[in-house]
C-alpha cells in the first residue's frame, strides 16, 4: 500500500494589528492632507489622525462658533460635566431659610409681616409717651380722669391715622397736639362727669399755672417745661410766631407775679421743667384695649352715617312717592265762546 505523505506549510506570521481608528464626529469636516505627508509616515509611528501631537483635540483651537453643536456642553450642565440638578444639598449656596418658609413678596405672608409691624410699633410708642402725656395734660387741666380719656383719644386717633403717624419725624408732636386739643377744647366744660369731683391739686405752683388762660397754659408748659423752641410751639400750636412769643411773654409775667420767690418774667421757668419731667405711676390701659377701642368706634361711626343716609333717602323716596296729585286748574270767568274758549270782554266805553 503507498502512504500518503502530508506536507505541512510552514507558519504564516501574524500581521501586526493596526490600532482602531477613532471615528470622527460627522458633523466634523475632513481636513485634506498631502499625499507626501502620507506616503512618508508609517502608520504605526504616527498618532491617531484626529489628534495633535500635544495630545489636544483639534476641535479646541477653533472657535466656539465653528464648533458643531454636538460638541457643545447642553444646557444646565456645567462645564465640569455636571448638571445643576444633580448638585447637592450640601453644594447649594445656603439663604438662611427653606424656600417655603421664606414669603412671596406681595403675598399673605408679606402682608401680614406689614400688620405686625405696625401693631409692634404702636405698642412701643404708647408704651414709651403715654405714661409722660397723662401727666401733661394732667398739668393742663388738672383733672387726672380727663387726662386719662384725652390720651385714650389722642392714641385711638393715631391708630386710625396710623401710615401717617408712622411717617412723621416725631410721633409724639403728633398724639401730643391731639391729647392738648382734646383737653382744652371748649365744649369740655359742658361735658357732664358722673362721678365725686376732684380736689384741686395741692402743689401752688401747679395751681398758679391752671389759673393762666389755655392758650397761655400750653404755650408756657411746650416752651419751658418741654424745651421745645418757639418755631415748634408755634407749629403745634397753630398759631404764628409773634403770637406764641406774646403768650410766651404775658404767661412768664403772670407766673412770676403769682410766685414772687419762684419765677422770673424774664427768664424760663426752670420748675416747670422739673414739674413736667415727671410721669404718672398710674395704671394706664393696655396698648391692645385702645386700638380695639378705635377700630370700635370707626365701626360705630360708619354705622351712624350709614343709617342717617339710609332714613335720609327713604324720607325723600317716601315724600315723592305719597305727594297728592296736583289740583285741576280753576275756570276761567268771563264770557266763554262755544268751543269753551275764554272770550275776551270788550272795554267798557269812556266817558
Amino acid at each position: 500500500m503507498s502512504q500518503s505523505t502530508t506536507t505541512q506549510s510552514p507558519p504564516v506570521p501574524s500581521q501586526p494589528e493596526s490600532p482602531p481608528i477613532q471615528s470622527q464626529p460627522k458633523s466634523q469636516p475632513s481636513r485634506p492632507r498631502s499625499a507626501e505627508s502620507r506616503s512618508d509616515r508609517p502608520e504605526t509611528d504616527q498618532p491617531p489622525a484626529d489628534r495633535s501631537v500635544t495630545g489636544k483635540s483639534p476641535d479646541a483651537d477653533r472657535p466656539q462658533a465653528e464648533q458643531s453643536p454636538d460638541d457643545q456642553p447642553e444646557a444646565g450642565t456645567s462645564e465640569a460635566g455636571t448638571s445643576e440638578t444633580d448638585q447637592s444639598p450640601a453644594d447649594k449656596p445656603e439663604t438662611g431659610q427653606s424656600p417655603a418658609a421664606q414669603p412671596v413678596p406681595g403675598g399673605p405672608g408679606a402682608a401680614s409681616t406689614r400688620a405686625r409691624t405696625a401693631v409692634e410699633s404702636y405698642d412701643a410708642l404708647y408704651a414709651e409717651a403715654a405714661p409722660a402725656l397723662v401727666h401733661q395734660v394732667f398739668l393742663l387741666t388738672g383733672r387726672r380722669r380727663h387726662a386719662f380719656d384725652s390720651v385714650e383719644h389722642a392714641f385711638q386717633r393715631a391708630w386710625e391715622h396710623w401710615p401717617e403717624v408712622s411717617h412723621d419725624p416725631d410721633p409724639v408732636a403728633w398724639v401730643r397736639a391731639q391729647a392738648y386739643d382734646y383737653a382744652l377744647a371748649p365744649w369740655q366744660r359742658f361735658r357732664l362727669r358722673p362721678g365725686r369731683a376732684e380736689t384741686p391739686p395741692a402743689d401752688p405752683a401747679h395751681r398758679a399755672l391752671l389759673e393762666l388762660p389755655a392758650p397761655y397754659r400750653r404755650t408756657v408748659l411746650l416752651c419751658d417745661g418741654l424745651g421745645l423752641g418757639v418755631d415748634e410751639a408755634a407749629a403745634e400750636c397753630a398759631a404764628g410766631v409773634p403770637a406764641t412769643v406774646s403768650r410766651l411773654h404775658h404767661a412768664r409775667a403772670q407766673l412770676a407775679e403769682a410766685l414772687p420767690g419762684r419765677a422770673d418774667a424774664d427768664e424760663p421757668c426752670a420748675w416747670l421743667g422739673d414739674l413736667a419731667a415727671a410721669v404718672t405711676t398710674a395704671t394706664l390701659p393696655l396698648a391692645r384695649s385702645v386700638r380695639t377701642g378705635s377700630e370700635r368706634r370707626v365701626r360705630a361711626l360708619t354705622r351712624t352715617v350709614y343709617g342717617l343716609t339710609a332714613v335720609l333717602l327713604g324720607a325723600v323716596v317716601f315724600s315723592a312717592v305719597s305727594a297728592p296729585a296736583p289740583a285741576p286748574a280753576p275756570a276761567p270767568h268771563g264770557p266763554v265762546s262755544d268751543d269753551g274758549a275764554p272770550r275776551d270782554e270788550p272795554a267798557p266805553p269812556r266817558r
